[in-house]
């Protein structure tokens, strides 16, 4: 078997003739790119370079749609001056010129490297315990389940980390005035509303980010597409492929996997805008 130092628990996959084991179990490891050098899987290096790697991801990518996301909260709020999102851009460099389109990047940052960083670390961590818990047989009959349990667990987590800086960066792109940014905006919210209003919308946020939705979505949709990419597209073995071709792929299955995230998260984001907006507004408050 390929033991613990393998990326993944051999069994999550469907069993190898002995020599493909032996190349995976050699190709299994994260290279560094100036030093020839492996990183133990399952130790604290590997945790430490999949949280690292998952707060960087998170928090670049979500920065650098700040523009398309301010435009898309102002759709969902006001639905009257906003009509789409095509539209949306026009009246919003007509209404706040250039620098509204960036209002709660900070938040942004560092509330989404956050949550990114314990997604994707506890995500492996969780990935590996409940497949040592199911042992070989049902870790191989039942690997979706794994993957989905592995990153509900880890997003349980995360959301936690991430709501904060969520309500924050709601309020600063919803209600121009309240604040510039994270600095003065963190304060001021727990001021008005003390540290409870930093967490009223946790539910509706692990309702987008964790059932069925964001995270188990995306981490279960993209094992999968990946692994049928190299079953079904690609005609030699992962471990054959070069490095440009194994990161297309994880490129193309995660494009894929997040198109069918944002699909399903959808009703759980106009929730998460609707409660960070409305001062007192709760849950219920929505079928009202």
């Amino acid at each position: 078997t390929l033991g613990r130092h393998s990326l993944i628990p051999s069994y999550l996959y469907s069993s190898p003739s002995s020599q493909e084991k032996k190349m995976e179990a050699s190709s299994f490891a994260i290279h560094s790119p100036s030093e020839n050098q492996n990183i133990e899987m399952f130790s604290p290096s590997f945790y430490a370079a999949c949280t690292f790697g998952g707060s960087l991801s998170c928090g670049l990518t979500h920065t650098g749609i700040t523009p398309l996301d301010v435009v898309n909260y102002q759709f969902r709020i006001d639905p009257v001056m906003y009509k789409n999102t095509s539209t949306g851009f026009g009246v919003m460099f007509k209404e706040q010129g250039l620098r509204g389109f960036f209002r709660g990047w900070a938040p942004t940052l560092v509330g989404y490297s956050a949550q990114g960083a314990f997604k994707y670390g506890f995500y492996e961590f969780f990935k590996k315990y409940y497949s040592d818990i199911a042992g070989p047989e049902y870790a191989t009959k039942y690997k979706t389940l794994i993957y989905l349990a592995g990153s509900a667990s880890a997003e349980l987590i995360a959301g936690v980390a991430l709501c904060p800086f969520e309500a924050v960066k709601v309020r600063v792109q919803t209600q121009p005035g309240f604040a510039r940014g994270l600095v003065d905006g963190l304060p001021k919210l727990v001021r008005t509303e003390v540290v409870s209003g930093l967490y009223k919308g946790i539910m509706p946020l692990w309702g987008r980010q964790v059932p069925h939705v964001n995270t188990m979505m995306k981490f279960a949709s993209y094992e999968n597409i990946v692994e049928m990419i190299y079953k079904h597209a690609i005609p030699k073995p992962k471990h054959e492929c070069s490095n440009s071709l194994q990161l297309g792929v994880s490129i193309v299955g995660g494009y894929m996997a997040g198109i069918l995230c944002a699909i399903i998260s959808h009703p759980a984001d106009n929730l998460v805008s609707f409660l960070n907006n409305s001062k007192g507004a709760t849950v219920g408050d929505v079928s009202a």
